[in-house]
């Protein structure tokens, strides 16, 4: 792991000031719309328009890329960012806030985009794995650090927005002068929804379901926490143990997806994390018993997100899986965009609380549905009778890493036919 941090160092560092800088946007926003006098509506919809704009880049960078080049992608949207960062206190309005959420969204996408199909090229074929797993190490760090951030200065004023865009204004140094750009750019084009949905139906509803619970984790925590009456230190830690309990348990679940069947597990994980979310709001008010349910709705929705993609790749060819992957995060980017809006009705109509309710029925929901297409579908079904590896993908991923994940599989799996195969 030292090895690739040491041989695409600049790459690394450059995406970890990146997520710190998105990490305390999206925190920010939520603690300052409260001080404002922002409802519950104008901030769900700000924090919508993050995604709206996270979806429509992943269609059109690539394209962009293709035209212009990595180098002036990169140094454009870059920009863009830093600017929009800068805007937000000096235009403190719900529906500017929306566009600018819009504007930040496609660009960080655009950014990741950039930053995954660079890493892909630096990668070997030995190292990917690797290269794959410290950068999730590194984009969890980066929102966990940007927590405490928040907590070091004050969030009606000025500094804390300027900290996060002149962080991602230095992020694109070290990559800019250090990086080469590839040659080319090529990404799958998503799989069809009616070829995804009927090789597996419980994968595209279940990443429907996950987009909601994600997208109220990472946009509507800080504003739950501040309805009901955290701290800023205390809605900083709340964040963080969601983040990382999700990285912490990535890699346990995915040691257990490769040794049990996967639906079974599916639906543990799932009924696990609905308890998890059940425990705070049927006991409100302990911030205790609110970081205990974070940590668990985290430390499962996130391992959940790969584990779905490895369920679906159980039923396809090796070939259609990065297509596959990319539909999936299509899927997932839909009930992204409509999670913090219905999450932000619930709040208003049953309370804060509404918070909690939603995320537990989301994962309920998943795991009832597992256990619906269990009496539907037999796990003979698998392609050749066997698994695919489990292949860790952070929820904040693009098709770009969601593609690395699976040419990551890919060689592994022919690595161990290579070395299984007499002489």
């Amino acid at each position: 792991m030292f090895q690739v941090f040491t041989g695409s160092w600049a790459l690394f560092v450059g995406m970890f000031m990146l997520m710190v800088g998105n990490g305390l946007q999206g925190t920010l926003l939520g603690l300052r719309g409260e001080v404002e006098g922002f409802s519950t509506l104008e901030l769900s919809i700000v924090m919508s328009a993050y995604f709206l704009g996270f979806l429509f880049s992943s269609r059109f960078t690539p394209e962009l890329i293709r035209r212009v080049g990595h180098v002036r992608v990169f140094a454009a949207l870059g920009s863009m960012v830093s600017a929009v960062l800068i805007a937000y206190p000096v235009l403190v309005d719900p529906w500017a806030w929306a566009v600018g959420r819009v504007i930040i969204g496609f660009c960080f996408c655009g950014v990741y985009i950039t930053a995954e199909s660079w890493l892909n090229d630096a990668s070997s074929n030995e190292n990917r794995g690797k290269s794959l797993s410290l950068y999730m190490i590194v984009q969890m760090a980066g929102i966990v650090f940007a927590q405490w951030i928040v907590t070091t200065g004050d969030v009606s004023g000025y500094v804390l927005f300027i900290i996060p865009s002149i962080l991602v204004s230095l992020a694109f140094a070290p990559v800019l002068l250090s990086v080469k750009p590839m040659p080319a750019f090529e990404t799958t084009k998503p799989m069809k929804l009616r070829d995804l949905v009927k090789a597996s139906p419980l994968a595209c509803v279940g990443m429907f379901m996950l987009g909601g619970v994600f997208s109220a984790q990472f946009g509507m925590s800080a504003v739950y926490g501040s309805r009901v009456g955290l701290t800023v230190g205390e809605i900083s830690f709340f964040i963080s143990a969601i983040y990382v309990a999700a990285l912490v348990l990535q890699y346990p679940i995915g040691w257990l997806s490769d040794r049990m069947d996967r639906r079974v597990l599916i639906v543990w994980v799932s009924l696990l994390g609905a308890a998890g979310s059940m425990i705070a709001f049927l006991v409100p008010g302990y911030f205790f018993v609110i970081l205990i349910s974070g940590a668990i709705v985290g430390g499962t929705s996130n391992p959940l997100y790969a584990l779905l993609i490895a369920y679906l790749n159980d039923y396809l060819e090796k070939e259609d899986m990065a297509a596959a992957s990319g539909g999936l995060l299509f899927i997932n980017g839909i009930g992204a965009i409509l999670g913090p809006l219905t999450v932000g009705l619930m709040m208003d109509v049953i309370g804060d609380n509404g918070f909690w309710l939603f995320t537990g029925v989301l994962m309920a929901a998943v795991g009832v549905y597992g256990m619906y297409r269990a009496t539907q579908r037999s796990r003979d079904d698998v392609l050749e009778g066997d698994s695919v590896r489990y292949a860790p993908v952070s929820a904040a991923s693009t098709p770009v890493a969601a593609e690395l994940a699976q040419e990551v599989y890919i060689e592994e799996e022919a690595a161990m036919e290579d070395d299984t195969t007499p002489a």
